[in-house]
């Protein structure tokens, strides 16, 4: 791995872990009861994760741009397997993170709460006594929590199944249109363009069925008709199907691109 390929790949990481992240803030806004103001604070991540994805883009184009004009593009599918798989790391960080990261939302949510002001949430972070949070908040899963979670399934498997397959298509499009440009760089522009319907597919998929389903679940918490270890359950087997979605993407990228470089081709 070259270095321009790991500075990839640490962009990739950053995206998906934000992006795993989103759960840890749900449960944050429940805990605390403010859930608009854990979003607000969410969006600061989110902001980071679309720098990061503007960076990815040209870097990754420029990657591709250049292999195939050396003739050397036979190296590209390994590229994106690795692409994939620091997608995967992140899910499966995120997951086991989501413990850590919603004491430290719950904390920034109350700080936030009572002076009311970005930067000097940002400030109190990075000052002494926000280290020493930042350090004490670490945490794993509970062993305990893990064991109940086969004893209780709060999530319907057809939601479950939902988010795999809406995961794996999120993680996988831009990747199999970008190679699929590679199978037949005649086609390339048309390849590429078509990434946003295998994403509008993914998106439509997280809006309609798996979004909805979620919040209903945060609403019934705070009215008291759900129990919040009940919602903790349901977060984790959701980033559970998140991680297996990003694995379920590697197995999709080659045939997604053979399918997107022969829908180029027939359009």
């Amino acid at each position: 791995m070259d270095l321009q390929l790991a500075a990839l790949c640490a962009l990739t990481f950053v995206i998906h872990l934000i992006g795993a992240l989103a759960y840890a803030a749900r449960i944050a806004g429940v805990r605390t009861r403010r859930i608009a103001v854990s979003f607000a604070l969410f969006n600061v991540l989110i902001l980071i994760s679309r720098a990061s994805n503007s960076f990815q883009g040209p870097f990754l184009g420029k990657r591709i741009e250049t292999s195939l004009a050396a003739g050397h593009a036979a190296h590209l599918l390994g590229d994106f397997r690795w692409l994939l798989l620091s997608a995967t790391a992140a899910a499966a960080i995120g997951a086991l993170a989501v413990p850590t990261f919603q004491r430290i939302f719950s904390r920034a949510v109350l700080h936030f709460q009572t002076h009311r002001s970005m930067p000097k949430l940002i400030l109190h972070g990075f000052a002494r006594g926000g280290l020493r949070y930042l350090r004490d908040a670490v945490t794993v899963p509970s062993p305990r929590h893990v064991a109940g979670l086969a004893r209780e399934v709060s999530v319907p498997w057809s939601v479950i199944g939902l988010n795999v397959g809406a995961q794996a298509l999120l993680t996988v499009g831009v990747f199999a249109a970008l190679y699929a440009g590679c199978l037949d760089p005649k086609f390339r522009v048309t390849a590429v363009s078509l990434s946003s319907v295998v994403n509008g597919v993914a998106t439509i998929m997280l809006f309609v069925f798996i979004d909805p389903h979620l919040s209903v679940m945060t609403d019934d918490v705070m009215d008291g008709r759900t129990s919040e270890a009940s919602f903790r359950r349901a977060v984790v087997w959701l980033s559970a199907s998140r991680v297996a979605g990003t694995v379920l993407a590697q197995l999709m990228l080659l045939p997604a691109a053979i399918g997107i470089a022969m829908i180029a081709r027939a359009i």
